[in-house]
């Protein structure tokens, strides 16, 4: 007896192969623990998968929705989420279902559903057990997570950048003189680079951008001579969306369309001008004039044109003196001078910024305006060059957006409104959430 209970102390005792046990712990510790890390890298995974879907789809869909139906933006969204995530392989993680246009409140994060909106879209990707594509785990499955449920959202909204509401924007270099001032809240961008003399002072709030500051080219005196000029740098660049839709706009005015003629323009009864030199009396405000060239040039012989619009495909030139207000100007001529100007053209009317009163210059060409231009609450678009040189305290609230160059001479007081101008602009998209 005395012998067995020994036997049993010495076993209970006898630490042998205790680590074998604890090894067993620790390998299972190390099993659960690489399973861990195995399937949370696998989720991490998909779900950045379904966030970078998401986020081209809503991208796809707002873009598309510019210009076209709900429908078919939608269907170009799916068709860009099933390029990043085949349905093949990962199943229907989008469907027209997922996708809603409507419009998004930044301060409180939430998105409004409204099918006719083209001001924001929200995108759900999935990936689902009721659509039969979870994300399945690899080793948790043995300790019963065999699958995921994964969702996320993405918020595109629309937006339009002050610089191309009032400022000198152009896709080529802007090359600005001497003695100018420019005012807070005034911006000058070039997607090349800028190019200024001496001389100039720029307002605190005053933005002059390019893709690479170390582009901007000053005279040896640099910053000394162009006092605020170093604080008013950023760098960036902007697709020039507006000059790509001039030939749309143009379609559009000619087709009287409500969107793009202002009101109070008659939109039924169309004039047509055969002449090529156009007297005052001839241009009755209210209407939408055509005037068609073979050859030559058009010359706007007036002193004053008001609330009209006028379309062509001639080369326009304005009579010294000419003052242009709540008139709209569109010419598909493509030369460089398809809007030109010897002296002293206005364009809008001097309010101090009242609403109305401002005028819009479209051209597929380029514009030139040889002295004395005077810019009031108005908007030149062209998808060439736009030359000109400005009368001291002769530009506020003006809008010059070019395919081209901008160039100006000196002596400019390029003032800010501080609300957009007379003018068209076109939608960019950024991510909201």
């Amino acid at each position: 007896m005395r012998r067995l209970i020994n036997s049993v102390r010495n076993w209970i005792d006898d630490e042998r192969g205790g680590i074998a046990i604890f090894g067993l712990y620790i390998f299972m510790s190390i099993l659960i623990m690489a399973g861990l890390a195995i399937d949370m890298s696998h989720l991490v995974n998909n779900k950045t998968k379904l966030q970078i879907a998401a986020d081209t789809a809503a991208h796809a869909a707002l873009y598309n929705r510019d210009t076209k139906s709900a429908d078919d933006s939608k269907a170009a969204a799916l068709a860009v989420a099933n390029a990043a995530m085949p349905s093949g392989r990962y199943g229907d993680v989008l469907k027209l279902t997922d996708i809603h246009f409507g419009t998004y409140d930044s301060a409180t994060q939430s998105f409004t559903i409204d099918e006719s909106s083209r001001k924001a879209v929200l995108v759900t990707t999935n990936q689902l057990a009721e659509r039969a594509n979870p994300v399945s785990s690899f080793l948790l499955q043995f300790i019963g997570f065999a699958r995921w449920d994964v969702s996320v959202d993405s918020v595109f909204v629309t937006y339009r950048p002050t610089c191309l509401r009032e400022g000198f924007v152009a896709d080529g270099v802007v090359d600005i003189q001497s003695n100018n001032e420019f005012w807070s809240g005034f911006c000058i961008h070039s997607n090349d680079h800028v190019e200024l003399n001496s001389n100039n002072t720029f307002e605190a709030g005053t933005i002059v951008s390019m893709p690479d500051e170390e582009d901007l080219v000053l005279p040896n005196s640099g910053f000394t001579t162009n006092d605020g000029l170093q604080e008013a740098l950023r760098e960036g660049s902007f697709e020039m969306r507006l000059v790509h839709k001039l030939p749309n706009i143009i379609s559009k005015l000619a087709a009287a369309d409500e969107k793009f003629i202002p009101a109070g323009i008659n939109r039924t009864e169309i004039r047509r001008l055969n002449e090529n030199k156009i007297a005052a009396g001839r241009l009755e405000p209210g209407y939408i004039y055509i005037a068609s060239c073979s050859a030559g040039t058009l010359t706007i012989d007036a002193t004053t044109v008001k609330d009209i619009v006028l379309l062509t495909n001639c080369a326009v030139t304005f009579a010294k003196g000419t003052i242009l207000e709540d008139a709209i100007f569109a010419t598909t001529n493509s030369g460089d001078q398809s809007f030109y100007a010897p002296s002293d053209l206005q364009v809008g009317k001097d309010d101090n910024c009242s609403d109305g009163g401002g005028s819009r210059l479209i051209s597929l060409g380029g514009m030139k305006f040889a002295a004395n231009l005077a810019v009031f609450g108005s908007q030149l678009v062209a998808t060439k060059n736009i030359e000109f040189a400005a009368r001291a305290e002769g530009i506020e609230g003006a809008s010059m957006i070019a395919g081209g160059l901008i160039s100006g001479t000196s002596n400019m007081s390029m003032g800010f409104c501080g609300k957009s101008v007379e003018g068209y602009e076109a939608e960019y998209f950024r991510l909201a959430l």
